[in-house]
């Protein structure tokens, strides 16, 4: 009997050895880690946004000829065009009776001209429309009054609210007395807070109708042209021959 109960005993011990070995294996097999898969970095993208109210890209001039730059003044569009406009609609090729022009009358292309060419370029700097007049719809414009007008008085420009204006006598009747040389409001997206080019002894800036100053009174001139209401940007100079961008914070590009 007692032979018996070593022999139990010793086979016990032997199964309870080899659970173990298995347990151990197991162990080990189950803190091998999976290989990671290989991710692919993505190249970086030019399109900086540094300024979310200036466009991605922007027009600049080099030897004469034109291309695009990012918000931080790399080029991004190599300059070989004469002409290089925002990226914006165009509402000739929007309402175009081709449908295979209209798609590119979005705002995620630019107008450029070469050798006397007009295209369409996307944001990769690749032509992909060229212009032919077949194509060119009619611009269907919603006419939009403006708020305010410039008012001359005894020779120099104030600012008006043409619902609020009767009496030039009475100088609380505008909205900034007139004291500039020069008022021009440009054209924009927003009638109630426009930009407004001002000269003021024989400077150019840009104010608002509440008479703050946006950019200084720095400039020898500043186009008035659609750059604010395409781009949010404008086109000055220091020396009336070489014309730039600035953004509404005066930065330069």
């Amino acid at each position: 009997m007692k032979k018996i109960f070593n022999v139990i005993l010793m086979l016990m011990s032997l199964s309870f050895f080899a659970q173990s070995k298995v347990l151990k294996s197991s162990n080990l097999t189950n803190k091998k880690t999976s290989p990671k898969p290989i991710v692919k970095k993505k190249p970086e993208s030019n399109l900086v946004l540094i300024n979310e109210n200036a466009p991605l890209l922007i027009p600049q001039k080099l030897n004469d000829n034109f291309g695009y730059v990012n918000q931080k003044g790399k080029f991004v569009i190599s300059p070989e065009y004469h002409i290089a406009m925002f990226f914006a609609e165009d509402c000739n090729l929007l309402n175009s009776p081709n449908p295979n022009a209209k798609k590119f009358g979005t705002a995620h292309f630019a107008t450029v001209e070469k050798n006397n060419i007009s295209y369409r370029i996307n944001q990769a700097g690749k032509r992909v429309y060229q212009y032919k007049n077949a194509d060119l719809g009619k611009c269907q414009t919603e006419f939009r009054k403006q708020l305010f007008h410039a008012y001359i008085l005894n020779g120099m420009y104030g600012i008006i609210e043409d619902s609020k204006f009767s009496n030039p006598a009475d100088r609380s009747h505008f909205k900034i007395y007139p004291k500039y040389d020069y008022l021009h409001i440009l054209e924009g997206e927003d009638l109630s807070n426009p930009m407004i080019v001002a000269s003021h002894k024989n400077k150019f800036g840009i104010i608002d109708v509440n008479n703050n100053i946006i950019i200084p009174f720095e400039y020898a001139d500043i186009k008035r042209n659609y750059s604010w209401k395409l781009g949010k940007m404008f086109e000055v100079t220091k020396d009336d021959k070489n014309y730039y961008y600035i953004d509404s914070n005066n930065k330069s590009y």
